[in-house]
């Protein structure tokens, strides 16, 4: 079992943390995990500040990035990334078919899984997924804009990660649940801010053979039921 201790933040900045920054409240960071819509300068504030890597995912209103990236920031959608022997996987933006960056159906995030998957069947699959829309049914809204992937929730099913972290569906939405336990699958709605303590059992990093891993991702996501309309 390994332990990390993360800071995962998404869709608000803190005051807290950006005006009346605590260093002690942060110590032993090990990772931050940014799960999108949020400014460039607050990413690179908070990895100089608490001085721990940050991973960073797109949201829909991060189309500011294209030209000015966090700086001192690793992007999770060009890159798995391995900390501590973890293996984190990165997907970006939300559920729209309006032709704005970073606004996606599900079949466009299918295959962007699609083009990834010699990556993950290099690294012998992922421990934590870092999204910025949730995957579908899985804490995700009623309406389009807000429709969770399919295509997250095939690779839920497929590997089984120890972590899902996403943003996207604000806490004040209503019935909008910070946790949900699927499977072996801990599913943290990251908007704001949290320190957690995380525990993951880390599997031995066996390849998968890419065509077994195409194969069985493919079967997967035809399994999974027709996605709602995106606006």
């Amino acid at each position: 079992m390994t332990h990390i201790r993360a800071l995962v933040v998404a869709d608000e900045e803190s005051k807290y943390i950006w005006d009346y920054f605590d260093r002690s409240k942060f110590s032993g960071i090990d990772v931050i995990l940014a799960c999108g819509d949020l400014k460039p300068a607050y990413l690179s504030f908070l990895t100089t500040m608490v001085a721990a890597p940050l991973l960073y995912v797109h949201g829909n209103h991060d189309g500011r990035m294209l030209t000015h990236p966090p700086e001192g920031c690793d992007n999770l959608e060009t890159k798995m990334h391995v900390i501590r022997g973890v293996r984190f996987l990165g997907f970006g933006g939300a559920n729209s078919r309006a032709p704005k960056p970073f606004h996606y159906t599900d079949r466009e995030v299918a295959r962007q899984v699609t083009r990834r998957m010699q990556e993950i069947s290099f690294h012998g699959g992922f421990d934590v997924l870092v999204t910025h829309t949730p995957a579908f049914g899985l804490g995700d809204g009623q309406d389009a804009f807000h429709t969770g992937f399919i295509a997250y929730r095939s690779l839920l099913d497929l590997y089984k990660p120890s972590y899902h972290f996403h943003g996207h569906q604000h806490l004040n939405y209503g019935s909008t649940k910070r946790v949900i336990k699927y499977g072996d699958t801990v599913i943290y709605n990251a908007y704001g801010y949290s320190v957690l303590d995380l525990a993951i059992k880390v599997r031995p990093r066996r390849r998968i053979s890419y065509i077994k891993a195409r194969y069985e991702w493919s079967r997967t996501y035809g399994k999974q039921p027709e996605p709602r309309s995106a606006g």
